[in-house]
């Protein structure tokens, strides 16, 4: 957890951007991002010196700066960190960074890391030596070897993106994406992907989670080289989301994962194709593709031009077969009524295992958008399986649906993992921790255990927050997916007075008005 004195700093330096003219919060946190991944890359260079030392070698194993001179004249070794920080002079400094030190970041590229190849074109844009300097402080000043508080340090920055506005779209809210982490319960051998990653908000909450289920997999050598290389895969077309994303999964302790450019709907997928076991996405919807600009492979399982079923389509191309999938779609998927809409849906339920249905409300997403959506759960086996889908009704996610978007409940009682339990009136305020427990309830974590007693959820009735609703009765209603299809409503009943004590109220009022209209007319006398 960050201390109030790390955000108070954050705060302070955030301010300091904006009134040094850089009033595009995406621009900040890029600044941040390039001098986070130097001093790592001193860090780094520090390592390789310590070692050589301890083991009494000639020269360094591996240099991450070079010996002798940059291309101005500079020796390499006054770019690091540790000896530009210590020059006192804010204009020495300024100089040293934007003149030497950024030119030397951009010819990187070649060392094979995925932070490295997001740095080539680097652009150092902080406008005073002043401002410089206070960046650096503040880095420096929080402690870089734990990697919680270097972690909530970056999401801390990354939420000041969302509560500027207009980039909204990059963050899904983090207790959303803990939620779906948790229901998905990714495994020291998943290859996990986010074709949409954005900031790579889903690829460093299920690290999170394989840290804290699975500890082995960082004394398991070969777990602890699938972890940090092979488990991780982002794309984005955006290249400033890319360099954030990488450096949030860096500082959240993944030394090298797979986040590159690729245009998700654009390219076809060759050599992508069925490579995945686990998606996380809550990828761009409303949006539309030509036929001409949309990747052929795609064209094949549905043909539309609207961006929610093409991602549809993508993870299913994706996915391994035993692969599953946790994703955000807008709730025109569940019961849209074109060709496309329809096709999809049976897709998942006949050739599928379409697993749940999840609906979100409204308010989930604002400030930034007002729209309805819904969490898919499927499995991909090209067989079918479906047997009953699993509808939960969210009411409530610890937070109001207005605008502002206030917690309603304290901390400790917030997220789908809350630290203490929820009492019946915390849970009209946040629903995901029963949500979770109903899931759970159906889908034991521990496959290989004595499974649990028949779930209840089985044989809730469809007046209940969840449900299960027959694979038949899906299909008899032409696939449609919306819960309101299938949840009944109980009346409350109206209690009725009996005829008598009726007749009774009415005499008295008629009563009461007739003194009343008496007491008038002898005022009016």
């Amino acid at each position: 957890m960050l201390t109030g004195e790390i955000r108070s700093k954050v705060d302070a330096l955030w301010n300091a951007f904006w009134t040094g003219g850089i009033s595009n919060p995406l621009e900040v946190i890029e600044q941040i991002t390039y001098l986070l991944f130097l001093k790592r890359l001193d860090d780094l260079h520090t390592l390789e010196e310590n070692k050589a030392a301890r083991l009494k070698l000639p020269k360094l194993e591996r240099r991450v700066f070079p010996e002798g001179k940059d291309p101005r004249g500079r020796p390499y070794d006054d770019l690091r960190w540790s000896r530009f920080k210590h020059l006192g002079d804010p204009k020495a400094m300024f100089e040293v960074v934007g003149d030497h030190v950024f030119p030397f970041l951009r010819t990187l590229g070649g060392d094979g890391s995925t932070y490295a190849h997001h740095m080539k074109d680097a652009r150092f844009t902080i406008p005073t030596p002043a401002l410089l300097a206070k960046v650096v402080d503040m880095i420096d000043a929080v402690p870089m070897e734990d990697r919680d508080t270097k972690g909530d340090l970056y999401e801390y920055m990354l939420g000041k993106i969302a509560s500027a506005g207009q980039n909204g779209q990059f963050r899904t809210p983090r207790h959303i994406i803990q939620l779906m982490v948790e229901l998905t319960a990714p495994t020291p051998r998943d290859a996990i992907c986010d074709p949409a990653c954005g900031t790579g908000g889903f690829l460093v909450a299920a690290g999170e989670y394989l840290r804290a289920h699975h500890p082995e997999i960082l004394r398991d050598a070969r777990l602890k080289k699938h972890f940090h290389e092979d488990a991780f895969h982002g794309f984005d077309f955006d290249n400033t989301m890319l360099r954030i994303g990488s450096m949030n999964m860096l500082l959240h302790g993944v030394e090298n994962p797979d986040i590159r450019y690729r245009d998700s709907l654009g390219q076809d997928h060759a050599g992508e194709e069925e490579k995945y076991t686990l998606i996380l996405a809550n990828p761009p919807f409303a949006g539309s593709l030509d036929y001409e600009n949309c990747a052929k492979d795609l064209l094949t399982v549905v043909k539309t031009k609207k961006t929610e079923l093409l991602f549809l389509a993508l993870f299913l191309r994706l996915l391994k077969p035993g692969g599953r999938a946790a994703v955000i779609v807008p709730d025109g998927v569940l019961f849209g009524s074109s060709k496309a809409h329809k096709q999809l849906r049976q897709i998942l339920v006949e050739e599928q295992k379409l697993d749940a249905v999840i609906s979100l409300p409204g308010g989930v997403f604002k400030p930034y958008a007002g729209v309805s959506t819904a969490i898919l759960l499927f499995t991909k086996t090209n067989s079918g399986g479906t047997d009953h889908v699993w509808f939960y009704d969210v009411d409530a996610d610890g937070k109001s649906l207005d605008d502002k978007r206030t917690d309603l409940v304290p901390e400790e009682k917030f997220g789908p993992v809350p630290r203490v339990a929820l009492t019946a009136d915390d849970h009209a305020k946040n629903n995901l921790p029963d949500l979770l427990a109903r899931w759970r309830s159906l889908h034991p974590l521990n496959l290989n255990s004595q499974l649990k007693r028949e779930s209840p959820e089985a044989t809730r009735p469809r007046t209940a927050q969840s449900f299960c609703v027959p694979k038949a009765d899906i299909a008899a209603q032409g696939y449609d997916l919306s819960l309101n299809r299938y949840k009944e409503v109980v009346h409350a009943e109206v209690a009725h007075r009996p005829p008598g004590e009726i007749l009774k109220a009415l005499e008295k009022l008629e009563a009461e008005i007739q003194q009343g209209m008496k007491e008038l007319e002898g005022m009016l006398k």
